[in-house]
């Protein structure tokens, strides 16, 4: 039922403590979010589950296989894209492939068959003997997602994807994770610094800090636990304002009403269904709205309400659990 499960996953470091007491169950075929701040622990987390060191204490499961006892195993069910980009460029694409196929003892004929149907996919088959060296960081990160399930795992899992990629690049890029993950019923676990690509791709999100689990639901669940609201502000004439405001804040999702001039500010669950009714009110009184904007709750908000700090000052100091830990916050500031 779950591709990865933890139960009270601990790791020290001498005196510190990286990760404290994690447990978390992601089902089979769903995307799985994990963010959090630099040296929070998702980077010790993630070097866990890949086998690349061991717990302190607790136990994790991936793909039914105990991480500690049966590293083969869960090597051979997971597939992973480093934050780095770390394909070869004197090779080839399909000499890549081939390589990475050879490495789980695929014999010639299918390792032939699943590197043209991967290479296909990812829109590289009539650039396979290219050099890697001539590929643009796009259709290099399409090659790496493809080295990485060239061995059919069942677990993907994702080190910042799409950093440093454009935007076109970017969505190109969550297409074909959502294609990959349809096709194979892949089970795709993903850190990320970029909100719209976790609001995008995950079916739940877990935030981590301090070595803990602090918030773990689907995304619309997470943006329900914090005390933000949507803001709609309408602007509107021919209608006295206190009246408005007082017509405004009957309505049963409404739990605010500010006003600023000829500007109603309201605080509203599910803005974007409230706008509508929220405007015909209005009109029935005579009134005449001449503006409307919404800003809506983002995973940004919710990441800051629980860390205390924008994701977005994290990103320069980004390290790839294939290159090291991290520094823990306790560490450094």
């Amino acid at each position: 039922m779950y591709a990865i499960e933890t139960e009270n996953l601990v790791k020290k470091y001498g005196g510190l403590t990286a990760l404290d007491g994690v447990s978390l169950k992601v089902p089979e075929g769903e995307c799985f979010g994990l963010l959090g701040p630099n040296g929070a622990g998702k980077t010790t987390l993630i070097r866990i589950l890949t086998t690349l060191i061991r717990p302190t204490s607790g136990r994790a499961l991936v793909a039914g296989f105990d991480v500690a006892k049966e590293k083969a195993s869960v090597r051979g069910a997971i597939g992973v894209v480093p934050q780095a980009m770390t394909s070869d460029l004197d090779l080839t694409g399909l000499e890549l492939m081939d390589i990475y196929a050879r490495f789980y003892d695929m014999g010639k004929k299918e390792r032939r068959d699943r590197i043209d149907e991967l290479l296909t996919m990812v829109g590289l088959r009539e650039r396979a003997g290219d050099l890697v060296a001539t590929y643009s960081g796009g259709m290099r990160r399409r090659l790496e997602i493809a080295r990485g399930l060239v061995h059919r795992p069942s677990i993907l899992i994702l080190d910042e994807p799409t950093i440093g990629l454009d935007p076109q690049s970017r969505h190109v890029v969550w297409e074909l994770l959502e294609k990959f993950r349809k096709a194979d019923k892949l089970t795709i676990l993903l850190t990320t610094h970029y909100m719209e690509e976790a609001e995008s791709l995950s079916d739940h999100v877990a935030i981590i800090d301090y070595g803990r689990i602090v918030a773990l639901d689907t995304v619309e669940g997470l943006k329900k636990q914090i005390p933000q609201k949507d803001t709609i502000e309408l602007t509107v004439s021919n209608i006295d304002m206190g009246k408005a405001k007082e017509e405004v804040s009957a309505h049963s999702s409404v739990s605010s009403v500010a006003v600023n001039e000829a500007t109603l500010i309201i605080s509203v669950d599910n803005g974007a269904n409230a706008i509508p009714e929220l405007v015909d009110r209005l009109k029935s009184l005579g009134a005449k709205v001449t503006r409307v904007t919404l800003k809506e709750q983002t995973l940004e908000d919710v990441f800051i309400h629980f860390t205390g700090r924008p994701i977005r000052e994290e990103e320069a100091r980004k390290v790839s659990f294939l290159l090291g830990a991290g520094v823990p916050r306790q560490w450094g500031k």
